[in-house]
């Protein structure tokens, strides 16, 4: 199975490295686009922190290189998890304001019906990266099974203290008894 997750997320990474370095080589393409969500972001942005970049060229390029970086991660197998996280939440903005098929004319919709469509299906896989332990057991799992092994080992534990006690306890009455 390690040979398919492999090409998977190569596949899967490919689109956000080479749509990353496009948007880092020309940001200007996208800023119209853009401009829907991060005109909405740049107040919320001011809010959290006044430091923050709100200008849409910015943030275009901050996005073009979160998206190299993790589709690179993603597509290398390190951090994949955190990775195929980071893409997902880059993708949610962009499918909005990229591909509103329901705000553009007749005749344009049924294409950014399918490039919406083309993102949902990207967004299903790369949560399901995201949530891919590989064959290995969550924390979740892990976390679990280590509390239930301690509470087997504890009562066990606890079992073998009676039984000694008993012994301990037999065994004294036998020996005054004896003498």
């Amino acid at each position: 199975m390690k040979p398919v997750r492999t090409v998977a997320r190569v596949m899967l990474s490919a689109i956000f490295v080479s749509s990353g370095i496009k948007v880092l080589l020309d940001p200007d393409s996208r800023a119209e686009s853009a401009g829907r969500v991060t005109g909405r972001m740049g107040p919320w942005l001011e809010k959290v922190d006044p430091r923050l970049p709100t200008d849409t060229r910015t943030l275009i390029r901050i996005k073009g290189v979160a998206d190299v970086v993790a589709g690179a991660l993603l597509a290398s197998g390190h951090l994949t998890r955190p990775a195929a996280g980071v893409l997902a939440a880059g993708l949610v903005p962009t499918t909005v304001a990229g591909h509103a098929f329901w705000a553009v004319p007749a005749e344009q919709r049924a294409a950014q019906r399918t490039q919406f469509l083309k993102n949902l299906g990207l967004l299903g896989g790369l949560l399901l990266a995201a949530a891919d332990t590989e064959g290995r057991p969550g924390l979740a799992y892990r976390t679990t099974h280590a509390v239930d092994r301690s509470q087997r080992g504890l009562k066990r534990a606890v079992r073998t203290a009676r039984r000694e006690a008993k012994i301990a306890t037999m065994s004294a009455a036998a020996g005054r008894k004896l003498g």
